[in-house]
């Protein structure tokens, strides 16, 4: 965040208002909700691996990935690939 706020030429706290008055949510908030959206559709995908897709989304572990995508979806990693598997 502090790299996008130099670019905008903003100090860290007058990005984080202005990018949540523009796009209307936080700066982090948006960033885990894209992820989640990429890290889905390359699960659905079902060519990768777990730890693939945790690496191509911006995780370092694909167990750091595994809670975090557990958290946001509200289910167990494993249990939403079996969901895509019907």
């Amino acid at each position: 965040m502090a790299e996008l706020a130099k670019a905008a030429a903003l100090s860290r706290s007058s990005f984080f208002v202005r990018f949540r008055e523009a796009v209307g949510v936080a700066p982090m908030v948006y960033l885990l909700t894209w992820r989640m959206a990429l890290a889905k559709n390359l699960l659905r995908g079902k060519s990768m691996a777990v730890a693939e897709v945790a690496e191509r989304v911006g995780y370092r572990s694909a167990s750091a990935f595994s809670v975090a995508f557990s958290r946001y979806v509200g289910q167990p990693l494993a249990w939403y690939a079996a969901e895509e598997d019907v």
